[in-house]
């Protein structure tokens, strides 16, 4: 007979998290979808079928019954036998019918999901926080260092006379303006004002006479020259108003000096303000006009000086843009514009450079095919190093020591250095090249060296996006098309060029085999060996696999890209001398391998690897870039940093020699954003956010363009001469470096300033704020705000507020930038865009606003708390609320929804990781970094769940509307034959069911993962869940089957009726719970066990009127006869008609819930494992005395014990011995033990005595032993408690009580007796030593003194007598009997109650002296014998005697129940 699931071996592969995370556990539910994922998991080798298990169908060997005579034991034995193999070949058979094989399927996916969910989102306390830069921008850090620095006399000189100075200069000049001039014979303006304007343009100037953004970088600017721009920038704002004071001229002057200082400024927040100033100065003018009393040629400002900035602009960032396209201002006759209208122009210059910016920054992913490349109008390219092969198309082959600008190289768009060669693509995808020729790495068909650029020809003829040229060893070249397609040439040593040989290839040769249809998205040459990444993840290496460096396992080389199987979901690679390193797709991992000299592959050690190894020391940050040198390697992080690794000058840390076998921050680049990197053979370089170069490492050559050639640079240097160039890419080749000006296509790390038009800080967010607020009012009315002069000219303002608001956002979430970088503004500006969402604006406008939301979504977001209260809000609380949301309300509600099921969120929200990851969360994506927030903290190991129980209750409340809305319809419907959709489908339900099972998941993942206890908060959230959801789920089922039953005629009722289901919370969902819960231990499902029974009637009444159960039944009873040998074939049986086919999830849910229901009664079967306290006490246990058991549920014992006794020795009548309320039957016994004359206590005390007479057992004279009748009223509370008998006693007549009560009278007085004997010794023991001396030798004797007898011997005698009658009619048990009578006497000896009696009494008397607590006294007795009156302590005695008991001895009251039971 053949299984269908073999015996499987797990083994979960960590680089496939990922990839299970995004898979749909909910598609467990059927069969056909756990068999694709369980495919999945057999294909990943991550399950690994084990050889099967023969089943043997032979039984136990039984006997020749008829020839032999067995014994009762054997027969035993044989049928033990028997019934043992029947049930294992049962088990065998029903474990691997069809519904079993899907249900080990289901699990075993389930297992895997939650591992991957825990493994990445739950913290475990091992992944490390990335440290980050602080969020400055430009250096401003620098800057606040500068001004820390100590000030000396002369600064402080210098600094007041400049102050002293300025405000001087300001007073003259708004002095001159406001005096009246003199008249002048021409009839011109007065000289004082000629004097004031004359300042002005001298200032002009000089400003205009200034390179560009010679004031961009602020760290070089000291603190006092900041503070002068300040005080001028307020003075000439003031002035360029028309009511300022100032005459025409003057206002037109300041306003020009202001924008010649904003954009030397270069920073985007100048430029706004200019515009802000430019925008407030033309609405004053409005109004004059308006009010016919404007001057002529109010407003405007020079045509020419406005010109040249805005020119100025353009060839620094070279825009995107047609000259046609170019908004220019109207220039009047005498060589003016309207200040208006240069705003406007400005402004849209401005956001045009956001736009093209932005378009290079998102991710390569989106950046379609043939999408219209950003072009540079010009693009300036620097050279610098060696020069040796004309690599740097120069004249003279001599080392350049620093950068020189290239012309030959202008219409460049990615460069490569190589190994003394230089590839350039242009933006058509053509590459020409030059440098070194030899083995045909240049690809022009030659060995020669190439001294200008030549074109390569491609045969197919394709256009290029990447090349990458070895840098060391004989050189070859890769390059990949747009298509994805890949070509190399030069050396073909080692197999490395990929086509299936050795041979060197002169001219690009496209590579066939494995990679032939697949789009390749990255390549890397190294030295003796080739790399390529697919689109789809998969990594594919060649050429010399020496060390290990092809990552396939073994040293072989390669002639053909072959597959790395090791890794998967691989976006980036990268190759050096002789190692390679990958880095996924999502920046979390990076992987190293090959040779591991000098700590290159960063694993802490110098071994080869053989296949790809993850990076430890990198998990948990966002990686943007990785690049392997010869002997070192560097890692860039999406905030900036960069690690090195390896050894030598290229690990930045100040010494040539240094080893580093770790990677290791590069500190002197810890206060740089850096935005790229590129290793050399043994240099590197570093581009800054402000486009600063820095270069380290070997400088032989000149390569790290410090302006001379000697040692190395040991850390990273600025490279001189760049000075004002906006640099935006480099490349570092074998002994030359390149940097050039054109805007890459696939920025990996954002800067977070352009000059002009990026600035990502708050002050550019607040600017766009009131722009947007102070001109949205009045958006709908005829007459727009001023100045504009038409509503389209308003509205197209609007329109590009928005823009560069969603620029902004957007290159913010690409950079991985925190969202503090809104700081104040998120809040505002999110109210302002729901709000202009629920305005009736423009369509344009509200397009914008949508599309400012979607981009920024993430961004504006307010952290996880605030927006749980929010989504609390607005979720509706009832089935009609959903048509109050206003359109604004709606999308914020979608918004926060879609934010939410980011699992990063639903685990911080869970309380299972902290929720603010740094700004690496938002990097990988959509994604929001809450700030840290102490409800989230996880105190004592226990996750705070309270908001998440919150946001699943309401979830599961408005899925629950939608199910009862499209059961209404159903049952409206139900009389009618119509095959229309119900009008309740929308859109929002699967928001709200994703969110709630990406909850669900990941708290069934803690659950498993953690191997949680009851007492767990998640277990605790899980139950109150599964409480609402299980009833609920009841009721769906209920009505369901009551509404197939009363349409039973009605076949598309229940086609309608599975899709209603399969979508609610009874659908996918409970089946992934109800399975998961098989994971759990059965304390954890136990609880729900009255839930899950409710469940079974009405899920079984559905399944069987629904066709699939029937079948399905027949198919698992006949599964054993048509066993089938294919186990991953779908277990649904393909014989099923299809109506039948789409209920057997349902099926199976019964069948796993029926399951789940066995397995929780089974373990209430088994009951719980003994305690420790029955373990010690098991032999009382056992004897009728203390048939009812231990009390284990009364808080803190020995003080209660302490307490009852010193009332008992009180003998206050009224003394409250419990703080506590006690049950009334445990009340009766306190009151009978401290002898209150409270009935029914009393009459049990009486009970006894009586009984006691009428037996003749108390026949001695005892006068003022009130001490004795505490004892005795203690030992019968006791054992009245553990015998259960305390109902019997208040019922029972005084004459004839029941047999075991009689019992319980017997043994009281028995000890009773033997203390009064105990007494009488210890009178005789004062006169005779030697008589003590016996007694003690022989302490287990029975025959210790016939006086002692004499006081005992009536009651044994007696209850010897009553009991022979039972004795003789229990035949066959009598020896044990007597075996268990001698086993009392033999261990109840009156010397040890004797002992125990006097030292408790000791103690007592102690106790009264000294006042101190019951439990030390308790705690610190001796057990001695020594001489003493009366005033002992009964409640003691029996205390100690329990303590005897664990020692050893075991009196009548048992060691752990006398203790427990008052």
């Amino acid at each position: 007979m053949a299984l269908m699931i073999p015996p499987v071996k797990l083994k979960w592969l960590e680089h496939l998290n990922s990839s299970w995370i995004t898979e749909d556990s909910e598609s467990i539910a059927t069969r056909e979808g756990v068999s694709v994922l369980y495919s999945k998991l057999l294909a990943n080798k991550e399950a690994v079928l084990l050889p099967q298990q023969v089943l043997c169908l032979k039984g136990p060997q039984l006997p020749d019954f008829e020839r032999e005579s067995l014994s009762s034991d054997e027969q035993e034995h044989y049928l033990d036998a028997l019934l043992s193999s029947q049930l294992a070949l049962a088990k065998m058979v029903c474990s691997d019918s069809p519904f079993a094989a899907a249900l080990r399927k289901r699990v075993l996916v389930l297992q895997r999901i939650f591992y991957a969910l825990s493994n990445k989102y739950h913290d475990k306390g091992k992944v490390k926080q990335q440290q980050h830069s602080p969020e400055n921008n430009s250096g401003s850090a620098d800057l606040h260092s500068v001004s820390e620095r100590p000030r000396s006399s002369t600064d402080a000189l210098i600094e007041m006379g400049v102050r002293t100075g300025l405000s001087l200069l300001f007073a003259l000049l708004r002095q001159s303006w406001m005096m009246p001039p003199p008249p002048s014979p021409g009839g011109g303006p007065g000289g004082n004002i000629n004097l004031c304007n004359d300042v002005i343009h001298t200032a002009i100037d000089v400003v205009s006479s200034l390179p560009p953004l010679s004031l961009a970088n602020e760290s070089k600017i000291p603190p006092m020259g900041l503070d002068c721009l300040a005080q001028v920038t307020t003075f000439l704002k003031g002035v360029t108003m028309p009511n300022s004071g100032a005459d025409i001229l003057g206002r037109r002057l300041a306003s020009e000096l202001l924008l010649g200082l904003a954009s030397q400024r270069g920073s985007l927040r100048y430029l706004l303000e200019w515009i802000e100033m430019a925008l407030a100065a033309s609405a004053v003018v409005s109004t004059m006009e308006q009010n016919k009393v404007l001057q002529n040629q109010e407003g405007l400002i020079g045509y020419d000086c406005f010109m040249n900035i805005l020119m100025q602009m353009r060839r620094s960032l070279g825009s995107s843009a047609d000259r046609s396209q170019w908004r220019e201002p109207t220039r009047t006759s005498d060589g003016l514009c309207s200040l208006y209208e240069a705003s406007l122009c400005l402004f849209e210059e401005v956001c045009r450079m956001a736009s093209d910016y932005s378009r290079t920054c998102v991710s390569p992913d989106s950046i379609q095919t043939g999408e219209a490349p950003v072009v540079s109008e010009t693009c300036e390219v620097y050279v610098w190093g060696s020069n040796s092969s004309h690599q740097l198309v120069e004249g003279t082959q001599e080392k350049i020591l620093q950068p020189k600008l290239a012309a030959s190289f202008a219409d460049a768009q990615t460069i490569e250095a190589g190994q003394y060669c230089t590839f350039v693509i242009s933006s058509d995808g053509s590459v020409r090249a030059c440098g070194k020729g030899s083995y045909g790495r240049l690809g022009l068909g030659d060995s020669n060296n190439q001294s200008t650029l030549k074109k390569l020809t491609f045969e197919p003829h394709r256009a290029i996006k990447k090349v990458s040229s070895s840098k060391g060893s004989d050189g070859h070249t890769l390059a990949f098309t747009t298509e994805g397609e890949v070509f190399s040439w030069g050396d073909g040593d080692y197999g490395k060029l990929g086509h299936g040989n050795s041979s060197t290839q002169k001219y690009p040769k496209l590579i066939q085999g494995p990679l032939q249809g697949k789009v390749v998205v990255c390549v890397s040459a190294g030295y003796r060996h080739s790399a390529a990444v697919s689109e789809d993840g998969e990594l594919y290496t060649w050429g010399e696999g020496d060390f290990g460096r092809l990552g396939h396992g073994d040293s072989n080389s390669r002639n053909i890209p072959t597959l790395v199987k090791d890794i998967s979901n691989v976006g980036e690679v990268s190759c050096g001398s002789s190692h390679t390193i990958a880095l996924s797709k999502d920046g979390r991992t990076v992987w190293s391998f090959g040779g591991g000299d000098n700590g290159k592959l960063g694993h802490g050690d110098t071994n080869r690897v053989y296949k790809p190894k993850v990076v430890e020391t990198l998990q948990g940050m966002f990686i943007r870039k990785v690049c392997a040198g010869s002997q070192s390697s560097l890692a860039l992080t999406s905030t900036g940093q960069v690690y090195a690794w390896g050894c030598g000058a290229c690990l930045g840390c100040g010494s040539s020699e240094a080893t580093a076998l770790r990677p290791k921050l590069i500190e002197e680049l810890a206060t740089t954003r850096v935005v790229d990197i590129s290793i050399g053979d043994s240099h590197c370089l570093a581009l800054s956010h402000d486009n600063e170069v820095y270069a380290w490492g070997n400088n032989s050559m000149g390569q790290c363009g410090q302006g001379n050639s000697t040692g190395p640079i040991t850390k990273p240097k600025k490279v001189v001469g760049l000075d004002g160039v906006a640099i935006q890419q480099i490349s570092a080749g074998t002994s030359h470096s390149l940097a050039w000006t054109a805007l890459p296509r696939d920025r990996q790390v954002v800067a977070w300033h352009r000059p002009y038009c990026v600035d990502l800080e708050e002050s550019t967010f607040s600017h766009l704020r009131s722009f947007l607020e102070r001109y949205c009012d009045g958006i709908n009315s005829e007459i727009p705000p001023l100045p504009f002069p038409s509503s389209r000219e308003h509205h197209n303002f609007l329109k590009l507020c928005l823009r560069l608001l969603s620029n902004h956002l957007a290159l913010a979430l690409a950079g991985g930038v925190a969202t503090s970088i809104l700081g104040r503004q998120a809040r505002p500006l999110r109210n302002l865009l729901f709000r202009l969402m629920d305005s009736s604006v423009p369509d344009e406008i509200q397009e914008a606003v949508i599309e400012t939301l979607s981009v920024g979504a993430t961004m504006l977001l307010p952290p996880l708390r605030e927006r749980m209260e929010l989504l609390h809000s607005l979720l509706p609380q009832g089935p009609d609320r959903w048509e109050s949301l206003s359109k604004g309300q709606r999308m914020q509600l979608d918004i926060i929804l879609t934010s939410l099921q980011d699992h990063t969120h639903v685990a911080s929200l869970l309380g299972y990781s902290s929720p603010a990851d740094g700004p690496e969360v938002l990097s990988s994506g959509p994604g929001f970094t809450a700030s840290p927030d102490g409800t989230y903290s996880t105190t004592a190991g226990h996750p705070d769940t309270h908001l998440a129980e919150i946001l699943m209750k309401t979830l599961l409340r408005n899925l629950g509307f939608y199910t009862d809305q499209a059961f209404g319809e159903l049952e409206k419907n139900s009389d009618k034959l119509q095959q229309g959709t119900s009008s309740s489908d929308s859109s929002q339900p699967a928001h709200l069911h994703q969110l709630l099972c990406s909850l669900q998941k990941q708290l069934l993942a803690y659950c498993h993962i953690n191997s949680v206890t009851e007492s767990s908060s998640s277990v605790a959230l899980l139950h109150k869940h599964l409480q609402l959801l299980l009833p609920h789920a009841t009721d769906i089922f209920s009505r369901s089957a009551t509404l197939i039953k009363e349409s039973s005629w009605n076949g598309s009722i229940q086609e309608k009726l599975q899709d209603v289901i399969y979508v609610s919370a009874a659908g996918s969902m409970l089946c992934q719970i109800i399975n998961s819960l098989l994971l759990l231990p059965v304390s954890v499902a136990r609880p729900l066990l009255s839930h899950l029974l409710d469940l079974l009637p009405p899920l079984d009444r559905l399944n069987r009127l629904l066709p699939a159960a029937s079948p399905l039944e027949d198919q698992e009873l006949q599964w054993p006869l048509h066993g089938t040998s294919d186990f991953a074939e779908p277990a649904s049986g393909m014989s099923l008609p299809q109506p039948a086919l789409s209920w057997v999830w349902l099926v199976d849910l019964e069948r796993t819930v029926a399951l789940l229901v066995g397995r929780c009664l089974g373990g209430m079967l088994q009951g719980a494992p003994t305690s420790l306290e029955e373990q010690d006490t098991a032999y009382w246990l056992k004897t009728p005395l203390f048939s009812n058991g231990l009390e284990m549920d009364i808080p803190q014992l020995d003080t209660c014990i302490s307490s009852l006794l010193e009332a008992a020795l009180s003998g206050n009548e009224e003394q409250k011995p419990f703080d506590c309320t006690l049950r009334p039957d445990l009340s009766v016994l306190v009151d009978l033990a401290l002898g209150s004359s409270k009935e029914p206590a009393n009459s049990l005390w009486i009970n006894m005595q009586d009984y006691a007479i009428s037996k003749d057992w108390d026949n001695a004279s005892l006068s003022n032993e009130s001490l004795l009748d505490t004892v005795s009223r203690f030992v019968l509370a006791a054992l009245l408690k553990h015998t259960g008998l305390i109902g019997q006693a208040c019922g029972e007549g005084r004459y004839q009580p029941s047999k075991s009560l009689a019992e319980v009278y017997r043994s009281v007085y028995k000890v009773r007796n033997r203390l009064l004997a105990c007494k009488n010794m210890d009178f005789i023991q004062t006169r005779s030593s030697s008589r003590e001396r016996r007694i003690s030798d022989n302490q287990d004797s029975l025959d210790m003194d016939p006086q002692e007898h004499s006081f005992t011997r009536t009651i044994d005698e007696e209850a010897e007598l009553e009991e022979r009658a039972d004795r003789e009619r229990e035949e066959g048990h009598q020896e044990q009997d007597d075996e268990e009578e001698d086993r009392e006497h033999e261990v109840m000896t009156a010397g040890k109650i004797f002992q125990c009696f006097l030292s408790a009494r000791e103690v007592a008397r102690s106790r009264d002296r000294e006042r101190a607590s019951s439990s030390t006294g308790l705690g610190s007795s001796s057990v001695s014998r020594s001489g003493g009156g009366g005033g002992g302590g009964g409640g003691e005695e029996d205390a100690i005697l329990s303590q005897e008991g664990r020692r050893g001895s075991t009196g009548l009251t048992g060691p752990g129940p006398v203790h427990s039971s008052l």
